[in-house]
């Protein structure tokens, strides 16, 4: 028998304290009933002999310390998950969002699970094609990597997540691949997007979306990317499939983390965060990967936007520090009305030489992302010379650099969002730009793998 409280004593921002419990358990989920008999669901965030502090999920507006009443649970927060989650759209806590009933759980799975083990974690080493060439051809991911991608105001990161959304794969394979989407704090506007998108494209029918509002309550943000990361555990590692996780704008659940921080009169650290964010998210992105002995495997793609377009904030630093590297959105490259404008000279993908190359994605790949690396890199420094020296100072060969650079910035980076390219029309089109270059200035690849492509790379169709 569930006992009742009603020595709620205190109410800050979202959190209230109840006095006088008894066999109450930290991250205990908790439901509190109001005096015109609504209930709002909370979980306890500290607890002393005596006392419990509450997290409210649904927020504290409109609570009376008088007529509240609160039933501790016993257990923590729960998803409910079955095989039929896949084509659903559910809010950030957990509840069906699209109209139709709730699922029929074939288990309940708490959704605070450990990040894994690192003994247990089987290294990541296979190509997934996500159809956007300066990520495929020059940043590749591998599947049970966590690669996320640094973002700003006013960049289209909301196109590129549901792009990558709708496009990946995993290349030559038949095994069954989903998507578990997580969006907080998001607008109506954009919520209606990722789902008309997913919708129109079928994409999902082998996705999973938690979607959390911009009005909805701030602390149900950090539940939604462990909502998305548990239905993926669920489907990799009990049903064997290969799940691509992508979170966005994980600097938005950060900033709820602060405000539950700040509610809690927390000693706060750089900019106002707590001391313990680093530890936070990492409870989070450590939980994607490859597991020994499993066939499913997690990859992680969180998306944050760094504000003031500082990649020294917190949640991008500490980001950095926990993941295998980074995707830069570029201002310079969006106000050329290049999509999707990825600076691919400051991105990096720690893990991409594990999951490119012979059998894997072609046996040039790793030669040709590497000249093309350095001559893009070239071709940026003869610009800003042109610009101080004039271009009548530059040389034949500092111009045609210059023409590389144009051209890898408007045909190899630009792409519509409607277009996905193979890794081998990618490469293709690597070696088609690199052949405005002569043969040798092409130090960083094969001669071997010259002979072959330099001349023969089949020109790329026109985009629709």
């Amino acid at each position: 028998m569930l006992k009742e409280y009603r020595t709620v004593t205190q109410i800050s921002g979202p959190l209230l304290v109840v006095e006088k419990i008894n066999d109450v358990k930290y991250d205990e989920l908790c439901e509190i009933q109001l005096g015109d008999g609504s209930l709002r669901r909370g979980r306890v965030l500290e607890i002393s002999e005596t006392m419990a502090l509450v997290q409210v999920y649904e927020g504290t507006s409109g609570i009376d310390l008088n007529d509240t009443k609160v039933k501790f649970l016993g257990r923590g927060l729960e998803l409910s998950v079955s095989r039929d989650m896949l084509g659903r759209v559910f809010d950030g806590a957990g509840r069906p969002k699209d109209g139709a009933p709730p699922i029929i759980p074939e288990k309940k799975l708490d959704i605070n699970a450990s990040p894994l083990n690192p003994t247990a974690r089987d290294y990541p080493v296979e190509f997934i094609e996500t159809g956007i060439s300066a990520i495929d051809g020059m940043n590749t991911i591998v599947r049970g990597q966590k690669l996320p991608i640094f973002s700003a105001s006013g960049l289209p990161h909301p196109k590129i997540a549901a792009q990558v959304a709708r496009q990946a794969r995993l290349l030559g394979e038949k095994e069954r691949f989903a998507v578990c989407f997580g969006a907080m704090g998001i607008t109506f506007e954009e919520a209606n997007f990722f789902i008309t998108d997913f919708e129109q494209t079928g994409a999902i029918e082998r996705a999973v979306l938690f979607v959390n509002l911009s009005d909805d309550p701030a602390v149900e943000r950090l539940a939604t990317p462990r909502m998305a990361l548990t239905a993926a555990e669920y489907l990799a590692f009990d049903l064997d499939m290969h799940v691509l996780v992508i979170l966005t704008d994980m600097t938005v659940y950060c900033e709820a983390l602060r405000e539950v921080s700040a509610s809690r009169k927390e000693i706060p650290g750089r900019r106002g965060y707590p001391g313990y964010l680093y530890t936070d998210l990492a409870t989070v992105y450590e939980r994607a990967g490859r597991v020994k002995g499993k066939t499913g495997s997690i990859t992680m793609l969180p998306i944050l936007s760094m504000p003031e377009d500082d990649k020294t904030h917190p949640v991008p630093d500490l980001t950095g520090y926990i993941t295998e590297g980074q995707v830069m959105l570029s201002r310079e490259l969006h106000r050329k009305g290049i999509y999707p404008p990825i600076d691919v000279l400051p991105s990096l993908s720690r893990l991409k030489d594990k999951g490119i190359g012979k059998d894997k994605t072609r046996e040039d790949h790793a030669d040709v992302l590497n000249q093309l690396f350095a001559c893009y890199a070239r071709g940026r420094e003869a610009k800003e010379l042109a610009v101080i020296l004039g271009e009548a100072a530059l040389s034949e060969m500092d111009r045609l650099y210059i023409k590389f650079a144009d051209g890898f910035e408007d045909q190899f980076i630009r792409q519509s969002e409607t277009t996905r390219r193979t890794i081998y029309q990618t490469l293709d089109l690597g070696w088609k730009l690199l052949s405005i270059l002569p043969k040798e200035e092409l130090k960083r690849v094969h001669t071997k793998y010259i002979e072959k492509y330099y001349d023969n790379a089949p020109e790329t169709p026109p985009e629709p």
